[in-house]
Formats: structure tokens, C-alpha cells, sequence
């Protein structure tokens, strides 16, 4: 009978998961202000995904928009795509296919592993193991838990000391999908505590300064996109007169908040928020930084998908007041990064360099007195979007730590 009601149980689980089979990515490369006008009303009358950029308010000519596109209206789709004449490709072939290669490190290790992408419980009991594993380097702090009550736990990495020390925050996985962002912030972890004591940087770094790491920002997304739905991005918090879960927690920052590419519909992927801050992951996150505003000098965001390293502004086309400066230091850490394997990255503000979008939290952090403010958007630029196969986790995280610890080095330098 226990037998029997396990498989019942299983049957529950799985019945519940979101398949993708003939579903298409394509990349429209609108030229005319009618394809932006037909991207737009097909938007309306369908369900499209917007990989990139996040919206269909963002479409403007000249730029990529990567759709995702369900099997049902494909026909309809191309039909549109014929009759506009608008230059397209088709980057993901099958959707579901491309879920399933995803996790092509075989064969998948019971334990957790850097080079795959660990489902949260995995990652809690890494947060406990690696967090126990050497008290003179790291610590960890619960800053609060997620909607569904899940514990948020920020790392401290430094070497102890009596006295405070200035800091950097680090935050991975504030959208749900971007798995690679996530894998990044346990690889930065590894890599601090294997190389202090051999690296000369790193050594330096964490005897001067405290790196405090969140591993997963959005945990109840997260675990939702292992378990349910992989293409969800929001947070999963709930309203009563609403049948629509979750908003988007990089539009729920108090920085220019719901003005410019969010959306005030609950049912959006850019969903601001009822209010700024109304994300209880936000909330944590915000008072957290708030409290040690002192002491922290640069705030780091992970995201994915694109190779863009930005910085403020993004919910305003003007200049940053330190935007000759976050340029240069961009421009170094993208030239570190791209000495490992080749790979290029765009630096600039996000709103000139990819379009506007308010709420986010680097220019939250930009506008608290955080200079050094960054936005990072790893592999790829669009070929697997965000279902970069694990096979590329470890030349990712390798070179985005080039340019993590670049960042640094400058800070550590530059305190102000």
C-alpha cells in the first residue's frame, strides 16, 4: 500500500510539469516601424514569451526580439512573418529538446555539483556544508525568508576581523530561469575558498574586504522552474483578487519604480509589483543592504542572458554622475573576462546600451550611495538563451570570475 501511494504521489508531481514540445524560439530582426507594430499586436492576440527583450513594450527597430512561441500558433506566426517580410531565424528548433540537452555533464551526481545546475535543495545543503566547512572564511546570515517561506541566506566571505571591514554584495538568480546566474554565485564561493592562501588577488581581497554572497535570490522561482514550469520567471507570491502569480522582482526596486519598461498588469513577466518593495525577497534584500550601507562599496547583480556588463542608469537615459568611471571599470572587467576564451561582452548604462527598465535593483543600489554598481548578463547571446547547456558552466563561471575579481581589485583599490 505505501508502495502504491508513493507512485500516487509521484504521479501528482510530475502531472503538474509544463512540456514544450513544438515550441519555437525565433529571433525577428524588426527594420520598419510596422514589424515593431506587428510584434506588438501579435503580443496582444497571443501568448508570446519575450526572452529578449523582456517585454513587447521594449521592441523597438534595430534590435533582436527573441520569442518564444507555443506550438499552437506556429502556423500563424509564420503566416505573419511571411506576409511582413521581416528578416527572421528560428533559434531554438524544439523547445522541450532543448530543455532536455540542457543537462549534458552526464551522469547526474546524486550530490551537488558546480558544473550542473542544482536544484534548491541541493543548494540549501550546500549553504550549510560549505558554510560550516572553514569558520575563519565564511559565515552565513538568514536575511529573511521567501514568500513560501523559504530561508534567504547571504554568505559572508573575509577573513575574520575585529574591526568591520568595507564589503561587496553579490546576488545571483533574481530571475527564476537564468539558471547559469545561480551556478555562477556557488562557483564564486568554491573559487574564493580554494584559492585564498595560493591567489595573491583573492587573498588580498578577503583579508581587506567581506564579500557577502546570495546564492539564489528568487527561491520559490527557482524551485518552481525545476519542478514545474522551467520558463517561469517571477517570484510566486499570491494576491487575492488576482489569479496571477509572482512579479518581477528586478521592476520592484524603489528606483524610478514602475515608470519605464514595467508593466503594472499582474499577469506580465515585468509585473512591477503592487508597490516598490511589495516583494517580501526584495524587501529582505533592500533592508539588508540598507543596514550595512556603510560598509558595502559595490553591489553585484547576475543575470543571463546576452554577455552585457551594465551599470545606472536603466530606469532614466541620463548619464550616471560616476559614468566615466563605472565605464572604464566595466570595460577592464570585460577585457579580463574575454582573455580566457575569447568571449565578448558590451559594457555600458542599461537603459542607452539595452533598453529602459525601472525598478531594478542596481540602480537602487546606484542611487543609495553604492558607486560601484553592475549588472552582469552572462552566456550566451541567444543561441541556447537561457537554457545554456551545463557543459558551458565551467567556462562561464571562469571567466566571469576574471572579471568578478577585476571589479573588485578596482574597489578594493578605490574606496571611497
Amino acid at each position: 500500500m505505501k508502495v502504491l501511494l508513493l507512485f500516487g504521489l509521484v504521479a501528482v508531481a510530475l502531472a503538474d510539469v509544463t512540456r514544450f514540445e513544438g515550441e519555437k524560439v525565433f529571433r525577428l530582426k524588426p527594420v520598419l516601424n510596422e514589424h515593431v507594430t506587428i510584434i506588438k499586436d501579435l503580443a496582444k492576440s497571443i501568448e508570446v514569451d519575450f526572452w529578449s527583450p523582456d517585454s513587447a513594450e521594449l521592441v523597438t527597430i534595430d534590435i533582436d526580439v527573441d520569442i518564444h512561441v507555443p506550438a499552437i500558433y506556429l502556423d500563424m506566426v509564420y503566416t505573419i512573418l511571411q506576409q511582413s517580410d521581416m528578416e527572421h531565424e528560428v533559434l531554438i528548433e524544439d523547445l522541450q529538446a532543448a530543455i532536455d540537452a540542457q543537462s549534458d555533464n552526464k551522469p547526474s551526481p546524486r550530490a551537488h555539483s558546480y558544473t550542473k545546475y542544482n536544484s534548491w535543495d541541493k543548494v540549501q545543503s550546500w549553504i550549510a556544508s560549505i558554510s560550516s566547512s572553514n569558520a575563519n572564511l565564511i559565515s552565513k546570515q538568514v536575511i529573511g525568508s521567501t514568500y513560501e517561506g523559504r530561508p534567504m541566506t547571504v554568505l559572508k566571505l573575509g577573513k575574520k576581523s575585529s574591526s568591520t571591514k568595507p564589503a561587496i554584495f553579490m546576488d545571483c538568480g533574481i530571475h527564476a530561469r537564468e539558471w547559469i546566474s545561480p551556478a555562477f554565485c556557488q562557483w564564486f564561493v568554491k573559487e574564493a575558498l580554494s584559492t585564498y592562501g595560493s591567489d595573491s588577488q583573492m587573498t588580498s581581497l578577503l583579508n581587506e574586504m567581506d564579500v557577502f554572497v546570495l546564492p539564489i535570490f528568487n527561491i520559490d522561482g527557482y524551485d518552481f522552474t525545476h519542478k514545474s514550469n522551467r520558463m517561469w520567471r517571477k517570484t510566486r507570491s499570491r494576491k487575492s483578487g488576482s489569479s496571477c502569480i509572482g512579479a518581477d522582482p528586478n521592476r520592484n526596486f524603489n528606483a524610478g519604480w514602475c515608470t519605464l519598461g514595467a508593466s503594472n498588469n499582474p499577469c506580465s513577466d515585468t509585473f512591477c509589483g503592487y508597490s516598490p518593495e511589495s516583494e517580501i525577497e526584495v524587501k529582505n534584500v533592500a533592508d539588508f543592504i540598507r543596514r550595512n550601507k556603510s560598509v558595502i562599496k559595490a553591489y553585484l547583480t547576475v543575470h543571463s542572458y546576452s554577455q552585457l556588463l551594465l551599470f545606472p542608469y536603466s530606469y532614466t537615459y541620463e548619464l550616471a554622475a560616476d559614468h566615466s568611471e563605472l565605464m572604464k571599470v566595466a570595460e577592464g572587467a570585460s577585457a579580463a573576462l574575454r582573455s580566457l576564451y575569447g568571449t565578448r561582452y558590451t559594457s555600458g548604462p542599461g537603459a542607452t546600451t539595452i533598453y529602459p527598465a525601472a525598478g531594478g535593483s542596481d540602480d537602487w543600489a546606484y542611487d543609495l550611495g553604492v558607486k560601484y554598481s553592475y549588472t552582469f548578463e552572462l552566456r550566451d547571446t541567444g543561441r541556447y538563451g537561457f537554457l545554456l547547456p551545463e557543459s558551458q558552466i565551467k567556462p562561464t563561471c571562469e571567466e566571469t570570475m576574471l572579471a568578478v575579481k577585476y571589479i573588485a581589485a578596482y574597489v578594493q583599490k578605490n574606496l571611497y
